[in-house]
């Protein structure tokens, strides 16, 4: 059995990416808000009525100002958003007025989809890097959204566990969310200042707005928040789920006359696990994965000498990892791709024989990844993963077979480092 090993060290190359920060026009210059956090002793209720008085106590964060179509202006709606959280969770209630109850487009559609309806969302920027941070939204038919931003981009398929209500009135539409601190990251510092945004989409007039001002001529998104202040001996709870699971599958093949060819049955068991490290890494694992459900691919006729770069649909490959493909240069679909000698044993095959089986991707036997952002601004990640031995079964007429390895044993890993720096740069 042959090996190889596959290294990719991003660290090493040292290539340093800047992100531009253009500044703010003149005429749409405004002060960075700040709102208070109010700590309680007894957790609330979120069924999107807010009639604890603990509500009416805690501060006001409202005056909405348009970020499209009209930057700078007032939006044309009233929203009033108060701020509440305990040693667990964050809990966020928002009243959103309108003329009516009518009024309001509130459209199903799946997760992380607004496809018509109007859009409440909190951007939480627990290190206050400017850089990344974690968003939730809820529209007033009551489809959450959640991502992770970063300097890369966004990262839709990173889903979180939150609670949320609405309900629509003639008042407007009420929201109420519950962020356990288990789903998002931050330091343990006593005394902390998150950067926080709020953003309204009042789908009749096609406006978006935002508490803090988002200016549509600065680069950026999440370095245009305000401060969440007020929060003070917050830790982060163990972080542990362990999912295992079983699958089966049958195949059968006829031929033409409709006789049975061939039956076959395979089955598969492995499991899932996500740990805590600390309050800024976590361990994801896969061991024995089974993407028998992924979606799958479009065929593409390649004529060029260039490789065809397909859409990641595996979840294990993009939960949680933006910071992999923040200079492009880590494509994980070649993990578990297509044998490298796949097509060996049609060059091989012999007078009288047959390929009674070729695998078309190589099982991957597991695969982890540690990743996560110290407070000073370093992000750190490590991905190792392991693909066993692929061979193709031949036969001959005499009922002889003989294996041809189409992919060795190999291993996969990478190493990133990357530094946030001043004015949303950085290195990596």
């Amino acid at each position: 059995m042959r090996f190889k090993a596959n290294w990719l060290c991003i660290a090493g190359l040292l290539v340093p990416a800047f992100a531009s920060h253009a500044q703010h026009a003149d005429s749409l210059k405004v002060t960075l808000r700040s709102v208070h956090a109010l700590k309680i002793t007894t957790p609330v209720k979120v069924d999107a009525v807010l009639d604890e008085p603990v509500w009416e106590q805690a501060e006001k964060a409202d005056n909405f100002i348009q970020n499209f179509p009209n930057p700078g202006k007032p939006s044309r709606r009233s929203s009033v958003v108060r701020i509440l959280y305990d040693n667990t969770s964050l809990y966020i209630g928002a009243l959103l007025a309108d003329v009516s109850k009518d009024s309001i487009i509130s459209t199903l559609s799946e997760r992380d989809h607004n496809d018509n309806a109007d859009q409440f969302g909190v951007t939480l920027d627990t290190y206050n890097d400017d850089q990344n941070a974690f968003y939730f939204a809820v529209t007033s038919a009551g489809v959450q959204k959640d991502i992770r931003l970063s300097a890369n981009g966004e990262d839709l398929d990173w889903n979180a566990v939150w609670f949320s209500a609405v309900k629509r009135t003639n008042e407007g539409w009420y929201v109420e969310m519950k962020i356990p601190f288990s789903a998002i990251r931050f330091s343990e510092t006593p005394g902390q200042v998150w950067g926080i945004n709020f953003n309204r989409n009042i789908r009749k007039f096609r406006e978006e707005s935002h508490w803090n001002f988002v200016n549509p001529l600065v680069s950026g998104f999440v370095n245009q928040s305000g401060n969440l202040e007020g929060l003070q001996d917050i830790k982060s709870p163990l972080r542990l789920s362990f999912t295992p699971y079983v699958s089966g599958y049958y195949n059968r093949y006829d031929d033409n006359s409709g006789n049975v060819h061939e039956n076959s049955f395979d089955a598969n068991g492995g499991m899932d696990l996500k740990y805590g490290i600390n309050e800024a890494f976590t361990l994801d694992m896969t061991l024995i994965p089974d993407f028998g459900q992924v979606q799958s691919d479009n065929r593409i006729l390649n004529t060029t000498p260039f490789e065809v770069r397909y859409n990641e649909f595996r979840q294990f490959f993009t939960e949680g990892t933006e910071i992999y493909n923040k200079s492009g240069l880590f494509y994980s679909r070649r993990i578990g791709g297509t044998p490298v000698n796949f097509n060996k044993p049609y060059y091989e095959l012999q007078p009288g024989e047959e390929i009674i089986s070729n695998p078309s991707t190589s099982k991957l036997l597991n695969a982890t990844k540690v990743t996560g952002r110290t407070k000073s601004g370093t992000g750190i990640g490590l991905f190792n993963a392991i693909t066993q031995p692929m061979y193709a079964k031949l036969e001959d007429t005499a009922g002889n077979t003989r294996q041809i390895e189409t992919d060795p044993l190999t291993n996969y890993n990478v190493f990133v480092v990357d530094q946030n720096l001043r004015n949303n740069s950085y290195i990596n």
